[in-house]
């Protein structure tokens, strides 16, 4: 997968594809579903399979109070499409030139004059152009006029719920971080910048490592069990977030990385989430709190165990 962050970076040779444009957020599996439709378009076609998606999410530049919290950073999006089979990310820097083109000029100056796209793949609830005035019947005419193949995909169901970044950031603010995985290609991920904190797990027997500058949602107070991605490895982890009512603390991402001793101080760490295992809640004394911590890590284990015999089976 090849990530290419302006447009005039686009190679020529690579005109000629199946395009999909939209957030992709989170990438569900909604979006995989979409994206098996653009990888068939791109064989029929004989080009490649290319996603154009937007750095940040235009509502950020519209109207920041009501921006949704970004599900995944570019990077990872890109990732995650390109496991899927998206052959390129094109990740348009997001500005007010780009927001004030009408839906026919973003039409014939990006998808017809500089992707010279053969094939468009998108959901039934696209929409382009300024203040969003192009639709997928306005899509359809534009396609049709110059021989482009438009194909709509149905939105995906599971468990009688539509898939969606809006349902899935629903499920990780109540902290139903399985649920959330249920309806994602991958399970939920965020990264921060490794901080100093008071020190407190330290003196219990339980080091954590703080989180700051984190440019994606949160998910909901708790505790959870999860796996930290540091350097390209993976341990398991404890996630705590929130306050710490058992000292008073301002609310924050604390995760302690079971077995592993390294200083990752202004480092960035990826957390990915598991499995919610408890609430967060005051305990009478740090001794208390010391051994629901113990609790916690051998539930952890516990859980680590469990899926690995999943795989191994």
């Amino acid at each position: 997968m090849k990530l290419i962050r302006k447009l005039e970076d686009f190679p020529s040779h690579l005109r000629g594809g199946a395009l999909s444009i939209g957030n992709f957020d989170g990438v569900h599996r909604g979006h995989a579903h979409l994206i098996e439709r653009l990888k068939a378009q791109a064989v029929a076609f004989g080009g490649p399979a290319i996603v154009f998606t937007f750095d940040p999410h235009p509502v950020r530049l519209l109207n920041q109070i009501k921006a949704p919290p970004p599900l995944t950073w570019t990077d990872r999006k890109a990732e995650l499409l390109g496991m899927l089979g998206v052959d390129i990310v094109l990740a348009y820097p997001t500005n007010r030139e780009l927001l004030e083109l009408s839906h026919q000029e973003f039409f014939e100056q990006i998808v017809e004059k500089k992707l010279g796209a053969q094939a468009m793949v998108e959901g039934p609830n696209f929409f382009f152009g300024k203040n969003r005035t192009g639709n997928t019947d306005a899509l359809r005419e534009l396609c049709d006029a110059r021989s482009i193949a438009l194909e709509i995909v149905a939105p995906i169901v599971v468990d009688n719920e539509f898939i969606s970044s809006s349902r899935v950031r629903e499920l990780l603010a109540a902290g139903e971080v399985e649920l959330a995985t249920h309806m994602l290609t991958q399970p939920y991920r965020l990264r921060g910048m490794v901080t100093h904190g008071a020190g407190r797990g330290s003196e219990l027997g339980f080091p954590t490592a703080n989180l700051s500058a984190v440019d994606t949602l949160v998910p909901g107070i708790g505790v959870y069990a999860g796996k930290a991605h540091v350097d390209h490895t993976c341990r398991w982890a404890a996630i705590h977030i929130g306050p710490s009512p058992t000292f008073g603390d301002k609310s924050k991402i604390e995760v302690h990385i079971l077995d592993f001793s390294s200083s990752i101080y202004g480092r960035t760490v990826e957390i990915e989430f598991v499995r919610e295992i408890r609430t967060s809640k005051k305990f009478e004394s740090a001794a208390a709190l010391q051994v629901q911590l113990h609790n916690d890590i051998n539930q952890i284990r516990q859980i680590a165990g469990e899926l690995s015999k999943k795989v191994d089976s």
